[in-house]
């Protein structure tokens, strides 16, 4: 199927003289790419793709670096005790060589929720088990942010397809993606951002794929001969229900999360009504409130709560966590005492959340690698992960290696162009697509103009990078499509598309392979490592002259 059907929801087809009217089928459910084995043979192909970058030398570098002091150290102290540890002031070293005895004094407050860091405690133990891995070590702790990012591009590769109805534009998103600075940089370090990334793009595509089951459901009741105007209950919506599983998990990694929960939220019930209307429902809106929007708030936030709570069990089912026993005594003589000290749990538990947010309101610093969002689009102040100017290993006596977590500009400045071309496309023709990936890039990023004081970096765009990618690509098949309404010019519209299309794609990897050493830690000479950052504040950050 060719980038056609981004038009519209009516796939391409070379119709008679006399074209038909579309049917229901075809102008709202319009099928998958064929044969379907096609789809995903692409996706794993690209997917395993970025797994050869991604896990190509993952310990380098052979130590702890950067964020990892705290998520490294947490994720062990979870295996171990369930909760976060007080760890030892060499305790960097002492992972760092192997040794896991880092622990000290009792529970340690920490300002994250926990899903992070067991994804990193679980990727450690499973590379501790196979034949080839060992226990505390670099890759063991950086295998599982490396498998997010992996399963973060396949997603992203079905999601594309499903939503512009191509392989190859689904391909190509997936391609972006594994070719971004920022996300290679995040899937080798043991941080959150990556995790949170792949849960709210994993509940996004849950979502997107109850779309089309809903949409698919209507139409077989329509060529059944069911009378749609009137249907109410449209049966177990099970992918809304794994998007609010995956939104706890987001969640429950960071809570940043919740801006993106609360506007898929809206988001699927205003496709539901659209769904309605558009078979022709007079006055939906009783059943779409009955049988959409309340099952909705079920399946995704209150899911969603249930999960985050559960990923607080090792804090809830111990006792030697942080803040665990501020409860205790506290509650009235007359609640029964087989509820005391579940009641003395959660409301140690919700106290703990309160002197969390009174950190994340108070939080400041100096930091040289401090960013504003306004600068996180045109990539102004990446940040510099690691730096090591006494390397070894390239030609010359003047070596270095560094981690420069920086997204591929090229892709970052286009993706400018491509919600501008967005917004244009939704104000003009309101097309979902459009509207879905306005919506969640601005959920992702929007909110933190709300606090200006607060010190933010570049990484905190993490999560809506795909959907940048899926901005550009969208844009990419709106142009190769150009033409459908002039003949006469179609063919020198397409062969431009197709020109652009190969540029884009071609400059995504030329990009990515320039800056390739000064993001995975490989020995250059200084002045080369120099002279592929082009700005000095991509060097120095904020102490850049």
């Amino acid at each position: 199927m060719t980038t056609t059907a981004l038009h519209s929801e009516v796939p391409p087809s070379n119709p008679p003289a006399a074209a038909q009217p579309p049917t229901l089928r075809s102008r709202f459910s319009p099928r998958l790419p064929s044969p379907w084995w096609l789809g995903w043979l692409g996706a794993l192909v690209v997917a395993g793709f970025a797994g050869a970058l991604r896990f190509f030398n993952l310990g380098q570098p052979d130590r702890i670096y950067f964020d990892e002091t705290y998520y490294a150290t947490d994720a062990h102290s979870l295996w171990r005790f369930g909760y976060e540890h007080d760890t030892s002031e060499n305790s960097d070293d002492l992972l760092s060589n192997g040794n896991p005895d880092i622990w000290t004094g009792a529970g340690d407050f920490i300002v994250h929720p926990p899903v992070g860091k067991w994804m990193i405690a679980l990727g450690d133990w499973l590379y501790s088990i196979m034949p080839f891995g060992s226990a505390v070590t670099p890759e063991g702790w950086r295998v599982a942010s490396a498998a997010a990012g992996v399963l973060s591009v396949l997603i992203l590769v079905r999601l594309a397809t499903r939503m512009t109805r191509s392989v190859l534009l689904g391909c190509t998103a997936g391609l972006i993606l594994a070719l971004d600075g920022l996300h290679f940089t995040l899937s080798r370090i043991a941080m959150v951002d990556i995790f949170l990334t792949l849960w709210v793009l994993a509940g996004f595509a849950c979502l997107v794929i109850d779309r089309d089951k809903t949409r698919e459901r209507l139409v077989r009741l329509a060529e059944a001969g069911a009378d749609v105007t009137t249907v109410g209950w449209l049966g177990m919506r099970w992918w809304r229900l794994a998007a609010g599983l995956c939104f706890g998990l987001a969640i429950g990694t960071k809570w940043s999360a919740l801006f993106f929960v609360a506007a898929f939220g809206l988001l699927t019930v205003a496709w539901d009504y659209g769904a309605r209307r558009s078979v022709g429902q007079q006055r939906p809106l009783g059943r779409w409130f009955g049988f959409d929007a309340v099952p909705a708030f079920v399946q995704t936030v209150v899911v969603a709560g249930a999960v985050y709570l559960v990923s607080w069990s090792g804090w809830l089912l111990t006792r030697g966590g942080y803040n665990r026993d501020f409860a205790d005594g506290l509650l009235p003589g007359w609640i029964p005492g087989f509820l005391r000290s579940p009641m003395e749990a959660l409301w140690s538990l919700w106290d703990y959340h309160g002197r969390m947010m009174n950190f994340h309101s108070n939080l400041s610093s100096d930091h040289s690698y401090i960013s504003a969002p306004w600068e996180w689009l045109v990539m102004r102040t990446p940040v510099l992960f690691h730096y090591n100017g006494q390397a070894v290993g390239c030609d010359t006596g003047n070596c270095v290696t560094s981690v420069v977590s920086i997204g591929t500009p090229v892709v970052w400045w286009l993706s400018i162009i491509a919600v501008t071309v967005m917004f244009g496309w939704w104000i003009t023709f309101r097309d979902w697509r459009a509207g879905a990936v306005l919506l969640a890039v601005a959920a992702g990023w929007l909110p933190w103009f709300a606090y200006p004081e607060r010190p933010m970096f570049l990484f905190y765009a993490l999560p809506i990078l795909p959907f940048l990618v899926l901005a550009i690509v969208l844009a990419l098949g709106l142009v190769m499509g150009a033409g459908e309404d002039s003949p006469r010019f179609a063919p020198y519209l397409r062969a431009l598309g197709g020109v652009v299309f190969g540029v884009v794609v071609l400059l995504t990897i030329a990009h990515f392979a320039y800056l390739y050493p000064v993001l995975s830690a490989y020995p250059i000479p200084e002045e080369t490592w120099r002279d592929r950052l082009w700005f000095d504040v991509w060097v120095y950050g904020r102490d850049a002259s």
